[in-house]
This record gives structure tokens, C-alpha cells and sequence, in this order.
């Protein structure tokens, strides 16, 4: 319960938060809201249209997968990539599926809400992440493992992937706090049949509110854009609509009204595609000064021996949205979220700690005590803003907190 002042909301913006999360909702923000403005006083329709498609595919490119399906946030793309999942047939009601103790709750809350039977796994202390070494001792029975790449980070994903496929276990990357992170070359978000981002204004790349479900998988590509609509056809190419339609006997007429699977409406509009588009040109400024500023307060963390030091030599490219700071007790804890607070920096739990922690869990699953690394985290952790227009002034002040 949080605790506050009679008549005070603990909610309400706080003035004296001098270092925010967010501290703009677009990169190059003047110069991106002009060109929104032109955009819509010109534009014929703002509803999912050309401009979506265009975000898609340049996504696609950048991300280096063959398929993307953009969303109206990165939560409906976790649900939308697990029903599309459950539609083909390649999961079933029932299936054990494996998920990152460390995670967001709308990870989790599809998996409840399709009939999973949920296995949560603890993560390495010193990776935020599952590792091998962990998921081996449930992989056996896993028929699916939605892996959350946490802030930026992985374990030894690789090794991952190889007992995914050993055991005939399904990979899925929640990649939403990861974008542009690499391991042995590859970007985070290509290590499974599928993966979801996130283009909330607070992530990387800020489209307001926006997902995206990647794949190489044109099946379900093909899923994911039935699904992502009512259930239609229309946003399928002609071939796959003539193929639909004279297996169920549909004629023109009827065929714009047919539903042929399970569906939401998680469409985005012409105005978060035009921004995807307009943010991706600054996809490498973004990824480079998220990891040159990680960089600088990693090496700060380093060197204090109250403070967990991460393990990442693994890791080619660090991109995150925010700092994570794990201290080794909790009066250390409350030492350092003191200190930051008093200086007006905004900071947060990481992720939402221990997920089995959570009240939704605990009222749909139940109690869970198998995540000792994941109630440390929970306990003894929080994260503070890396924003990509980070003055050298405010960095250096922000990593003088961190000191011993």
C-alpha cells in the first residue's frame, strides 16, 4: 500500500522531479511535431493506412526480420502474437508455458487470459534474465517460454535458443525494453519464431502508444494480421483472400463482412505510422547514446562494492530505456533511493519486480515462492532514466549518486 499525506495523491506529478523517465516524447521533438502537423493537415484519412504499412516494412528492415505487424501498443502485440499462436494451432489451451520471472504484467495477464498453464522461471542476479542454467530445470515440460529481454539485457540467449530447440519448446522475446541490443552479432528480437516491441513514449523508439509483432514465419504473419483486425480478411494479400474465400465458399459480396478466427481490434492509426517512420531515422542515435550513457554508469557501478555488478561481457550492444541499480541489501536499498529521490530523480522498481508478487497473480495463479533472485531484485532494486539527450552535466551528476 503507498502510503501518503491525507488529501495528497502519491500519483500526482511531483515539481521538484528534476530528472524524468521521459524527458521528451520524440527524438528531435520540435522538428518531429512540425512535420505531424503538415502530415495531418494534409493527410486523406487517419486510420490504418499506407503510412503503417510503411513503418512495417522499414521496421522489418532495421530489425532485420522478414515480417512486422504493427499494433496500438505493445501489450495488445503480446496478446495478439499469443492468440494468432493459439489460432494456427502451433500452442494449445492448457500448454505449460515458461515466462520471465522479471517482467511486465501484460506478459503475463494473456497468458492467464488464453488458458496457459504459467512456469515462472527465476532470473541470473548478475543478467536480470533467465539463464540456461535455470531454464533447465523446467524445460522438460515447457511447450513455450516468453522470454523478457530485460532493459537492454540477456544471459547467454544462445544457449537458450539451442535447448528451445532441443526440447521442442517454442521461443517468443518480449524485446520492448531492448531495441538495438545485439548478442554475437545478432539483434535481441531474432532469437525466437517470433518477438514483441513497444513504442510507447517512454521506450525507445516513441510512436505515443504502439507495438509491433516480428517474425520470419509468413503462417503466422498471416495469423497476426487476421487477428489483428475483427478477424477479416482485407489486410491479406489477394492471393491468401482467394484462397480463404473459396475454402469457405465466400463470394465478393459477403467477404467483406466474414470473420474467419479469433480477433481484436488493436489497429494503430496513419499518425503513429508516420511517427514510426519519422523515429526510425534515428534509430542509431538513439541505440549508441542509450548504450554510451549505460556504459559510463556501468563503470561506476563497478567500482562500488554495495551495488551488484552486472556480467554482460557477452553482450556486443547494451540499448536500454533506464539504468538498473540492484543493491546488495536493503538498507543499502533505502539508502541509495533516498539519495536519488532527495536530488529530484524519478526513479521506479524494476519492471514490476517479482511478477508472482503481484495481487493479479497471486487472485489467477496463486502464490509462488521459487524466484529467490527475482524477490531480491524486487526488493533491493530500482531504475533511473537513460535518455538519449542526457547532458554530460546531468550525467555525471546522476553517476555521482551511484558513488560509494
Amino acid at each position: 500500500m503507498v502510503k501518503s499525506k491525507p488529501g495528497i495523491s502519491p500519483f500526482k506529478d511531483n515539481k521538484n522531479i528534476k530528472f524524468k523517465l521521459i524527458k521528451s516524447c520524440f527524438c528531435e521533438e520540435d522538428a518531429t511535431k512540425k512535420s505531424l502537423a503538415k502530415f495531418i493537415e494534409k493527410a486523406d484519412k487517419l486510420s490504418m493506412g499506407s503510412e503503417c504499412q510503411k513503418f512495417e516494412r522499414r521496421f522489418s528492415k532495421k530489425q532485420e526480420r522478414k515480417y512486422s505487424v504493427f499494433v496500438n501498443s505493445g501489450s495488445s502485440a503480446n496478446l495478439l502474437l499469443l492468440q494468432s499462436l493459439l489460432s494456427s494451432g502451433v500452442l494449445k489451451r492448457g500448454d505449460k508455458i515458461g515466462f520471465s520471472a522479471v517482467t511486465w504484467s501484460t506478459n503475463v495477464m494473456p497468458l492467464i487470459q488464453l488458458g496457459f498453464k504459467l512456469i515462472p522461471i527465476d532470473c541470473n542476479l548478475l543478467t536480470l534474465n533467465i539463464s540456461p542454467i535455470e531454464l533447465e530445470k523446467k524445460i522438460s515440460s515447457l511447450k513455450g517460454l516468453f522470454l523478457t529481454n530485460v532493459l537492454g539485457f540477456s544471459d547467454n540467449i544462445d544457449r537458450i535458443k539451442k535447448l528451445c530447440y532441443k526440447h521442442g519448446t517454442i521461443l517468443l522475446e518480449d524485446n520492448c525494453e531492448s531495441l538495438g541490443s545485439k548478442v554475437g552479432g545478432r539483434l535481441l528480437g531474432n532469437f525466437g519464431m517470433a518477438s514483441t516491441f513497444s513504442f510507447f513514449v517512454g521506450h525507445h523508439l516513441s510512436t505515443i502508444e504502439g507495438g509491433m509483432v516480428c517474425t520470419d514465419d509468413k503462417e503466422l504473419y498471416e495469423k497476426l494480421i487476421i487477428s489483428r483486425a475483427h478477424g477479416w480478411d482485407r489486410n491479406l494479400s489477394s492471393k491468401q483472400q482467394i484462397k480463404l474465400r473459396s475454402g469457405e465458399k465466400i463470394d465478393e459480396f459477403y467477404a467483406k463482412y466474414c470473420f474467419y478466427d479469433l480477433a481484436y481490434n488493436f489497429r494503430p492509426t496513419e499518425i503513429n505510422g508516420f511517427l514510426g517512420c519519422k523515429q526510425l531515422e534515428y534509430w542509431d542515435f538513439i541505440v549508441r547514446s542509450r548504450e554510451n550513457n549505460f556504459n559510463y554508469f556501468k563503470k561506476i557501478v563497478d567500482s562500488n562494492d554495495n551495488l551488484i555488478h552486472f556480467q554482460l561481457q557477452h553482450m556486443d550492444i547494451i540499448s536500454n530505456f533506464a539504468i538498473p541499480v540492484i543493491c546488495k541489501n536493503k538498507e543499502t536499498f533505502e539508502t541509495y533511493k533516498e539519495k536519488f529521490e532527495k536530488n529530484g530523480v524519478e526513479i521506479r522498481p524494476i519492471i514490476a519486480g517479482n511478477i508472482t508478487r503481484q495481487p493479479f497473480y497471486k487472485k489467477y495463479v496463486g502464490a509462488c515462492k521459487d524466484c529467490p533472485n527475482a524477490d531480491r531484485i524486487h526488493e533491493n532494486g530500482f531504475y533511473f532514466c537513460n535518455n538519449p539527450e542526457l547532458t554530460s552535466k546531468e550525467r555525471n551528476f546522476l553517476g555521482s549518486l551511484l558513488e560509494s
